[in-house]
């Protein structure tokens, strides 16, 4: 059975039917997504031949060159659930994907986890040079904060807006992203010396904390948006960041390198710290199914219109990739 129609009957068996769609819907979602957040990328990176170009054209390579857009996804499906419309997201949607795609450029180089292939292509500092990579992290990061602040799609007023600058700032910087990336580096060759509790604020830090971001920028591009919604909503994030992570280190072990698209086994040769290394292959995985559990639970009071996350949190402790 192929992964997505797996997808939707693992969920048939959580979920009331009254909230099922079938298979088609979820494809759909998620190429409406990928080809609405390429558009939108597309509008706001500066083109490849504008000076300079060597800088613009990588910039392009790293965002544009494939890759799942779970995060933006997680922003239209959020938008969904609320009523916001559509091109009242791309803003967020880009928003969410360079910061991602500024982290992939930078850990992937020599001094951080110094990987040869993201996506199945060579890494941004093999395909041009390190310079220029650590130069698209930094210009891909500030392009994300000029498009929460510039945007004139975003529907929503000037407080929330800087709200949405200040969630996007708090989950990249030295208590988010940066912070979990940073804990990771010193994790290296401590494999199950790593506490459990450890691993988890580090993941909560590394992949979470962008999670968060992807769907409170959503919520937070509503004119409105209940306070009780919110919270229930950042759980939700919660709960499938912390899968998401488990899925990864679950894959690392279980697909192989041109499935994955990057070097299969990098975990395991670095002894770094996993959720199989600490709980086992079997514990890992229950783990990932008890948190989609929850993130079920925390959509519980959102109508069928939230359909789109519960496929999503099963999509993320299913996925191939």
């Amino acid at each position: 059975m192929p992964p997505l129609n797996r997808l939707i009957a693992t969920v048939t068996d959580t979920i009331p039917n009254t909230t099922i769609n079938n298979s088609a819907a979820l494809r759909a979602l998620i190429s409406q997504s990928k080809n609405q957040v390429q558009a939108a990328l597309n509008r706001w990176l500066p083109a490849e031949d504008s000076i300079p170009d060597t800088l613009h054209r990588a910039m392009r390579y790293s965002v544009l060159s494939g890759g799942k857009y779970v995060r933006p996804l997680l922003v239209y499906a959020t938008g969904k659930a609320l009523g916001i419309k559509t091109e009242a997201l791309d803003g967020p949607a880009c928003a969410i994907e360079l910061i991602h795609s500024y982290s992939l450029v930078h850990d992937d180089l020599p001094a951080m986890d110094d990987d040869e292939l993201r996506r199945g292509k060579p890494t941004c500092h093999r395909a041009f040079d390190e310079a220029t990579a650590i130069l698209v992290g930094d210009a891909l990061q500030s392009l994300a904060f000029h498009i929460l602040a510039a945007d004139t799609s975003i529907q929503t007023s000037a407080e929330r807006r800087i709200k949405m600058i200040t969630t996007l700032a708090h989950a990249s910087g030295s208590r988010g992203m940066a912070g979990g990336q940073a804990i990771d580096l010193e994790a290296d060759g401590k494999g199950s010396n790593f506490t459990l509790e450890s691993l988890q604020y580090m993941h909560s830090q590394k992949t979470g904390a962008l999670i968060r971001a992807s769907v409170r920028l959503a919520a937070l591009s509503a004119p409105h948006c209940e306070e009780a919604h919110l919270t229930c909503l950042d759980q939700y994030a919660a709960d499938i960041g912390l899968a998401f992570q488990i899925r990864d280190d679950i894959l690392d072990i279980e697909a192989s390198t041109d499935v994955l698209g990057k070097s299969q086994g990098a975990d395991i040769a670095r002894n770094k710290p996993t959720y199989p290394a600490l709980l086992g292959m079997d514990g890992a995985k229950q783990k990932a199914q008890q948190l989609h559990e929850s993130a079920l639970e925390n959509l519980a009071t959102l109508s069928s219109e939230a359909d789109s996350l519960r496929w999503i949190s099963e999509y993320i402790v299913q996925r191939p990739n």
